[in-house]
């Protein structure tokens, strides 16, 4: 049945160039994503790809390039990733919240979103450039004795410093434009698209990496667990993706003449995780922003950082995870509104049994999503954190930690929450056209 899904992919002329327009703009960031910065020392940077050479800045490039994708790893153009707009997208959806005027924008409709989007774009640009000269700077401390990645580390502004700043901002709004593109013309959602992209790429890579360095039973032993937990995990992200609170939901009746309407009782869904894989990213992002700035003062500084916000050490896992619910309660504060619901609700004529319309009905669901929402971020805590307690505790390899720390806890929630929007969409167009979908609950029946 699913080999018939996928042919009837196909049969859909619409559908079909969707996904070869998606397909294209997907192998266009790949090719982005392998031009070095003009400028970087590339024999440098191969002995880095390769592991040769360590240190801070191969332990920052590689920690950071799970979030872009792999992008910073290569010090490619794309570097900055798509980060810089997610950031200003979630400062304009804060502003939304308290700003009277963009507030009546995103009330206009279409056209007010448009309007957003538009100061959201603008918004992107400084952003680029303040994260831009922060990788700069980070591309100046040195890679192993006297090798470096750019050909005049001491130069407090020179030449390379201003064409990187600038490639580097370029190349992030391209990608932006490039993930509007998707959303447009393509299938999905045009952002997440690309950062997948990034991670699948790299899996062979890393899989490549375990097996050379895989000596001895001992070794093959352990990268049968890796894969046996790697699909363990993907199991329970799908499961919880999926998970939902049900809140009972009864319609009143109306009389209209002879005849009595309404009165059914329909479920209210309230997804467990509500926030998406978006509070891990924000969480990264920041516990990446201590080691990056102790970088420039020097190794003394880096040390006594690292002490506190070392990968694996008991601050960091506390941080990470105070922040983790830090930002799923403010992502779901964002994106979930009680007061609306309720106001709706009381408008269509329907209530939760017990509870009174109106400002009852919004504490009841207020209180409701802020329990699913512990246990939602708990559970994205224990995702995130499994990589660093699977490392520490199986003794792995060079190879087979940083297979760990690359396709494990974000990366799994980022590539299986976008499947699993792709796929629905899909399923969509399938079913919208009397198709069969991918599962035997969505096929459509009767007439």
């Amino acid at each position: 049945m699913i080999l018939e899904s996928f042919r009837n992919l196909f049969k859909i002329p619409e559908l079909r160039i969707k996904i070869a327009y998606t397909a294209f703009f997907l192998m266009i960031f790949r090719m982005g994503s392998q031009i070095p910065i003009p400028g970087i020392q590339v024999d440098v940077l191969q002995k880095l790809e390769e592991g040769g050479i360590g240190g801070t800045l191969g332990g920052i490039l590689s920690f950071v390039s799970v979030l872009t994708g792999g992008a910073l790893g290569n010090c490619s153009i794309f570097s900055l990733g798509i980060m810089p707009y997610i950031s200003a997208s979630i400062i304009f959806s804060l502003l939304t919240k308290i700003v009277p005027s963009l507030e009546a924008l995103s009330k206009e409709g279409p056209s007010g979103y448009r309007k957003i989007n538009e100061y959201t774009r603008w918004a992107t640009v400084p952003l680029c450039l303040l994260q831009a000269f922060m990788i700069v700077k980070v591309f100046k401390q040195p890679v192993s004795g006297q090798d470096y990645l750019v050909p005049d580390p001491a130069a407090i502004f020179g030449t390379f410093d201003f064409v990187a700043i600038v490639t580097l901002t370029a190349g992030a709004i391209f990608l932006m434009w490039l993930g509007e593109q998707i959303n447009e013309y393509g299938i999905g959602n045009g952002i997440s698209l690309l950062i997948m992209g990034g991670i699948i790429a790299r899996m062979p890579h890393q899989v490549e990496m375990i097996v050379k360095s895989g000596e001895g039973g001992q070794e093959i032993a352990k990268f049968i667990v890796l894969l046996a937990l790697f699909f363990f995990i993907i199991g329970a992200v799908i499961y919880m993706t999926y998970g939902q609170r049900k809140i009972m939901i009864q319609q009143a009746k109306h009389t209209r003449g002879r005849r009595v309407y309404g009165g059914r009782k329909h479920a209210l869904p309230m997804r467990v995780n509500q926030a998406g894989v978006m509070p891990v990213i924000f969480a990264s992002s920041l516990m990446v922003f201590p080691m990056t700035i102790a970088s420039w003062f020097g190794a003394d500084s880096t040390r006594e950082i690292y002490g506190w916000f070392g990968w694996g050490s008991f601050s960091y896992i506390f941080t990470y995870i105070i922040l983790i619910y830090f930002f799923s309660y403010f992502w779901t504060s964002l994106m979930f509104q009680p007061v609306e619901m309720a106001n709706q609700l009381k408008e269509y004529g329907s209530f939760i049994p017990g509870i009174r319309p109106g400002e009852k009905t919004a504490e009841y669901l207020e209180h409701v999503m802020t329990r699913v929402t512990f246990v939602g971020a708990a559970f994205l805590a224990i995702i995130a954190l499994i990589p660093q307690c699977v490392s520490l505790g199986m003794d792995l390899s060079g190879a087979q930690s940083s297979f760990v720390l690359n396709l494990g806890g974000t990366s799994i929630l980022i590539v299986v929450g976008v499947i699993l929007d792709v796929v629905q969409k899909l399923e969509s167009h399938l079913l919208m056209r009397h198709y069969e979908g991918f599962s035997k609950k969505g096929r459509m029946r009767g007439r």
